[in-house]
């Protein structure tokens, strides 16, 4: 093989090389919503700090979730106390003790669109998140974090910004920092023991 050869060769390799790249590396809110759509649902452990500016030690609560693709999650606190959480479709419903609370979720736009936060990212749907909110996406396929800032001013009077991490199709991590300096920071692990 000639050197003009061998370079041109090279050239060309380099050249697919380079055209390639992009697409290998890149990683956007397209992808992730791929990705997270493909999540139908299962279990996963929670933990969760709330921070108070009134309370000296965050306020910490363990218990497990579970989640039916696209609408349908339940969030049962088992420490410090039970409570239970169900989000189905448009209702939500909350129980602990004896207190039992249910509220239609199109009743309410600014719950709805705080909703529409989580179902939209577990069920990859960027129109729903869109809709209240600017998404900004960093890092890779296997470790992510996508920043979600409302764009509606109602949302902003109650919420600064929503931070969820993950690892491809899983959902890891959730913040939540509130208008009024509190914040909520969940870690999430999956329960592969069921």
């Amino acid at each position: 093989m000639t050197a003009h050869r061998l370079a041109r060769t090279f050239t060309f390799a380099l050249a697919l090389l380079l055209a390639a790249t992009p697409a290998l590396a890149a990683w956007d809110i397209p992808q992730l919503m791929t990705e997270l759509a493909r999540n139908q649902g299962g279990r996963a452990l929670f933990t969760e700090k709330k921070y108070i500016a009134l309370l000296d030690k965050p306020v910490v609560s363990s218990g497990e979730m579970r989640y039916v693709a696209p609408d349908y999650l339940e969030k049962r606190t088992l420490k410090p106390r039970a409570e239970t959480m169900i989000l189905d479709r448009d209702q939500i419903s909350l129980e602990r003790g004896k207190q039992k609370f249910t509220l239609r979720l199109r009743e309410q736009p600014e719950v709805l669109a705080f909703v529409a936060s989580i179902r939209g990212t577990l069920s990859g749907d960027r129109a729903a998140l869109e809709q209240n909110y600017a998404l900004f996406l960093s890092g890779n396929r296997d470790n992510w974090t996508l920043n979600l800032s409302p764009s509606n001013p109602r949302i902003a009077e109650l919420v600064t910004r929503i931070t969820i991490g993950g690892s491809r199709q899983q959902v890891r991590s959730v913040e939540y920092l509130q208008a009024d300096g509190d914040r909520a920071v969940m870690s999430i692990e999956p329960d592969d023991a069921r």
